[in-house]
């Protein structure tokens, strides 16, 4: 499409602020983990390649709205959130490189595609965690499953407000090519992360950065 082709404003302000951020991420970040610790190498990378796979399955009409589960709800859970936006972003990466995203979109995609969802997620997990008992099930359901849908909910409302405001597409061809499927979208995405984190602590719970067995399970 000839609105997506050429970069605006709001895409440039976007790759700023990206650069900023994942900058003031990655600098918490111990990299060298990635080469000494064989477990943390497995997970960032093998977490990378599984969301990059299933980013590279998607539809829509027009370009740009296009619609994919996200499975970013697990990520944060699984490797904290500092290594899930690094491995969401190799993800991102890679499909940019493959041609499913648009190298100009990379800054937005990442505000809000890889940055809203997993900051959502992990700061229901954060309120939960101080705020509500520790249990299994509050675990499985309030820090997994509701943060799934509210996830794709999120990116997906974000992204319809990002194409209308930047002029690339009527409200109503958003909203009846895009904004509509999302309602179809959050069960399945929080089925889908609630069923990985629950099979992830039955069968390898020490993979689970954020679930201790001795406060979730010990005394229950």
């Amino acid at each position: 499409m000839e609105q997506i082709s050429n970069i605006t404003n709001l895409q440039i302000l976007a790759g700023i602020l990206s650069l900023l951020i994942g900058y003031l991420v990655s600098k918490k970040l111990i990299f060298s983990r990635l080469i000494s610790d064989k477990k943390c190498q497995h997970l960032v990378f093998g977490s990378a390649a599984c969301v990059f796979i299933l980013w590279m399955f998607r539809t829509g009409i027009y370009d740009g709205l296009v619609v994919h589960f996200l499975w970013l709800s697990a990520l944060p859970l699984l490797l904290g959130f500092r290594w899930a936006v690094f491995s969401a972003s190799l993800a991102l990466v890679g499909v940019t490189i493959f041609g499913q995203e648009h190298l100009h979109m990379l800054g937005v995609n990442f505000l809000l595609g890889v940055l809203a969802p997993i900051s959502l997620t992990y700061g229901v997990y954060s309120l939960t965690f101080y705020k509500l008992p520790r249990h299994l099930f509050v675990y499985i359901f309030l820090c997994a499953f509701i943060p799934g849908a509210l996830s794709i909910g999120l990116k997906m409302l974000a992204m319809s407000g990002y194409f209308y405001l930047d002029g690339m597409y009527s409200w109503q061809v958003i909203e009846d090519n895009y904004l509509v499927l999302s309602t179809l979208m959050l069960f399945p995405e929080a089925m889908f992360n609630g069923m990985t984190i629950t099979l992830l602590i039955i069968y390898k719970p020490e993979w689970v950065y954020t679930f201790y067995d001795k406060l979730y399970l010990d005394d229950k």
